[in-house]
């Protein structure tokens, strides 16, 4: 008995891992409401031959690939259709129109004001004078527009060339040179081992982590004494 608990874990296990890579990333960290549905049901249903190990595994497997068959066919529906998308995923709501609140729409999203400020705190806004729209994303999530004369001056706007760093990559990682990484960027541990005397570092061993990027960058944290 307990080797087929074991089993039928396993399997389904593997299934589950099978679905949510062929999900796709944005669905994973994203859930629209329709993908949240399926993912709650298919964690429920396969749930079942491991509750209940003398029922087969196709008891979980079956309708696990039934719920994501659908899914799929939806995600298509979804992105053919405008109509389709509003009516499943619903629409964007703008909570806040050039700097005024829009009450009506806050009441029909269910939003308070402590909510309205605590997510506008973590898009880092504190001042609601300084917001021109925020809108409720049909994932949940808050977007913040700050108003022209709030926004950070850019590069452009001071008519100052700003060069491309590139994408800064990890050459280590808890104490484990990355030596892949340091061939991309053209370096060589020679010059590691120059970059961590100049910190007052004797061996890869004492990082934690370090990146750099494509203009030569560093970001370097030593590893803490316990």
């Amino acid at each position: 008995m307990l080797s087929k608990i074991i089993f039928n874990a396993i399997v389904i296990y593997a299934v589950l891992i099978v679905f949510m890579r062929l999900m796709g990333k944005r669905q994973l960290g994203e859930l629209e409401p329709s993908e949240l549905i399926v993912t709650i049901l298919i964690s429920e249903v396969s749930a079942t031959p491991v509750v209940n190990p003398e029922k087969s595994v196709l008891y979980g497997i079956v309708p696990a690939v039934t719920l994501f068959a659908m899914e799929l066919v939806l995600s298509l529906f979804m992105a053919k259709s405008v109509k389709v998308r509003a009516l499943l995923a619903g629409k964007p709501a703008l909570l806040i129109v050039h700097g005024r609140i829009d009450q009506s729409q806050m009441r029909r999203n269910r939003f308070t004001p402590d909510e309205l400020a605590e997510a506008l705190r973590n898009q880092g806004a504190l001042d609601l004078n300084e917001v021109e729209y925020a809108i409720l994303e049909t994932d949940g999530k808050l977007n913040v527009v700050l108003s022209p004369a709030s926004r950070p001056v850019t590069a452009g706007q001071m008519n100052v060339q700003a060069q491309d760093a590139g994408y800064p990559l990890i050459v280590i990682n808890e104490g484990r040179v990355l030596t892949e990484n340091l061939k991309i960027l053209g370096k060589d541990e020679k010059w590691l081992e120059k970059c961590l005397r100049s910190q007052k570092l004797s061996s890869p061993r004492d990082v934690y982590m370090m990146t750099v990027d494509m203009a030569g960058g560093v970001f370097l944290s030593p590893k803490e004494r316990r």
